[in-house]
């Protein structure tokens, strides 16, 4: 089953479904063989990971060489965090084209103002996007994808702005209107008010999406029980890397010794393992030229 045909299965099913977050080729295959089915490709993440702020700084062609690397070491699909789109319509249908080439299954992108910045960094001063912009902005993309299951979920981010349940609702079938696959309610509430007020109005008109974050202490069965279709789990491999590499590295600078370091960290084999050299070394033996007696050597 194509990647894209597993992303929309698992957004369109009725069963609650999980991805996580990934900013990396490495991340990405531990998440994987964590056994999570799909695979949240994060704006944030992914930024952090290069040293730069969610603020657009990294360019989009930066990011696609990273999903590129990510893709490759998967083998289930790929939702990426699409920010804004990178710009105007233009840009985000021909994000679609270059995300379809690298074989990502799909885009999320936020109704917010290019550059963007992070929803929880100071959130209501951060204005929208107009409605019928943003609408013409997921029409181009749908109708550019040449794969008709590549999945466009609209992030709707009235909540995180202050605009409330009624703009949220006005926002979120707008966008549904315009040919989104789903949408993607954003809140930084530690409760989960605004999400239980919205899916109760909306009716399941779409699947929804929601990045429980900051309410992460909610049930998950309570997830289920609204109808929420997929929960984003989306950020937590880079900020659990993040206190490690600070813990080594303050160890290892402290104590000017491996010691009490190398047991508890990943072993150089399991590196070596989760790079797949073993493949290399199977592929070596089929393809390379025998070096023995009769290969074809200058004395």
């Amino acid at each position: 089953m194509k990647k894209t045909e597993q992303l929309k299965q698992m957004i369109n099913s009725q069963h609650l479904e999980f991805i996580m977050e990934a900013h990396s080729g490495l991340s990405a295959a531990i998440a994987e063989e964590a056994g999570f089915r799909g695979i949240w490709a994060s704006g944030l993440s992914i930024s952090a990971a290069m040293g730069v702020r969610d603020n657009n700084e990294a360019s989009w062609t930066q990011v696609l060489d990273v999903l590129e690397f990510m893709s490759d070491a998967t083998s289930v699909p790929i939702l990426l965090d699409g920010d804004t789109g990178y710009g105007n319509f233009n840009n985000a249908r021909r994000l679609v084209k270059k995300l379809e080439q690298r074989q990502i299954a799909g885009v999320c992108i936020e109704d917010k103002l290019f550059p963007k910045t992070n929803s929880f960094i100071h959130a209501k001063a951060q204005p929208l996007a107009d409605v019928d912009e943003f609408c013409g902005k997921i029409k181009a993309m749908k109708d550019t994808q040449s794969d008709e299951d590549f999945v466009v979920v609209a992030r709707v981010e009235a909540f995180i702005t202050g605009w409330g349940l009624e703009e949220a609702l006005r926002r979120a079938e707008a966008y549904r209107q315009a040919g989104a696959d789903a949408v993607l309610i954003h809140s930084k509430r530690s409760d989960i008010v605004e999400i239980e007020s919205f899916m109760k109005e909306w009716g399941g008109r779409l699947p929804v999406v929601i990045v429980p974050t900051k309410y992460y202490t909610t049930p998950t069965l309570r997830f289920q029980e609204l109808g929420v279709s997929l929960v984003i789990w989306a950020n937590h491999n880079l900020r659990a890397s993040i206190e490690a590499m600070k813990k080594t590295s303050s160890q290892i600078f402290q104590e000017k010794s491996l010691v009490h370091v190398e047991d508890g960290v990943a072993t150089l084999e399991e590196v070596f393992r989760l790079q797949r050299a073993g493949e290399l070394q199977t592929a070596e033996q089929k393809y390379l030229p025998s070096t023995g007696k009769d290969s074809d050597e200058r004395p």
